[in-house]
């Protein structure tokens, strides 16, 4: 599929579930969000028929979100559903890592091929913090079950915010030295509960290659830009959707808990897919993909 801008749409990205076990402070308020009722989120076999049109529209990579995928009841159903779809090359899962100790080998066993790993400090206390509630010991025991699950080129995302996280750049790199993983570095965008924060908690990519200027190039995979330290088993990639605008090579589509379609995560526009079927479904993913937007404004408006 192509867009009206001529990139190729190949990834779905599928919120499973809008609920977390975890505040984080820059992405959810305190209390959490107001809870969908059970009818209203996509069931196991709607989410199956959506991704199965998905793929058939030309879509080849599924990556599984929430919130946080592995609270959802019924996950390994869903991933057991999605890895069997003919013609889907990839299904990937993002997660906090906190259940991971439980569920990494049966999602492997489910047909999940890759994880990202969402962490944002390497300190407990701060760790603690961040999320509210979490225990960066929980993370560490899932890292584990994954890489002898099999899951053995792990990716970390790391959202940059100035005064927290940016005095640990360094030692985030580091891991790559003897892993082969890549550690990812996102900045910090200004939405939702982080939306009026200070100015400096926004750093631009660059802390990252002034904190480590021993990285060297290796080439872009997707909208990251990659970098390996000298010798390293692993990499480093640069996500910047503030810095450096990568909305010309974006090729993904959301899919929301609740079953709409988005052409950007940052857009007001969504298509219902809940209750279509067939060739009425394949249209108005085709349709959502025909208005997927030219590129974000989130530097234009800050929201």
């Amino acid at each position: 599929m192509r867009d009206g801008y001529g990139r190729e749409i190949d990834y779905l990205r599928l919120s499973v579930t809008d609920l977390c076990n975890y505040r984080c402070r820059y992405c959810m308020p305190e209390a959490g969000v107001v809870k969908l009722s059970h009818g209203d989120i996509l069931s196991v076999e709607e989410i199956g028929e959506i991704g199965a049109a998905a793929v058939d529209c030309g879509i080849r990579k599924i990556r599984l979100t929430g919130g946080e995928p592995l609270v959802r009841r019924g996950i390994l159903d869903i991933c057991r559903l999605l890895a069997a779809i003919p013609g889907l090359s990839e299904l990937c899962m993002t997660t906090n890592g906190s259940l991971l100790a439980q569920y990494a080998g049966p999602l492997r066993e489910a047909g999940v091929d890759r994880l990202n790993i969402s962490l944002d400090t390497l300190a407990p206390e701060k760790f603690a913090s961040i999320t509210r509630r979490g225990r960066l010991s929980d993370v560490w025991a899932g890292v584990d079950a994954a890489e002898r699950a099999g899951f053995s080129r792990l990716k970390f995302d790391v959202v940059l915010i100035g005064g927290f996280n940016d005095g640990e750049i360094a030692d985030f790199a580091d891991l790559t030295r003897t892993h082969p993983w890549e550690v990812r570095f996102i900045e910090l965008m200004p939405m939702g509960e982080c939306a009026g924060w200070d100015p400096a908690c926004f750093l631009s990519d660059e802390a990252v290659l002034r904190a480590c200027p021993e990285l060297l190039p290796i080439g872009a995979e997707g909208v990251a830009r990659r970098y390996r330290l000298p010798g390293a088993a692993g990499s480093v990639g640069l996500i910047s959707p503030m810095s450096c605008d990568f909305c010309g090579e974006c090729r993904r589509i959301r899919l929301t808990a609740d079953g709409k379609l988005k052409g950007c995560l940052h857009s007001r526009e969504e298509i219902p897919l809940r209750g279509l079927h067939g060739d009425a479904l394949r249209s108005a993913i085709r349709r959502a993909v025909a208005s997927k937007p030219e590129r974000h404004r989130l530097t234009e408006t800050g929201s």
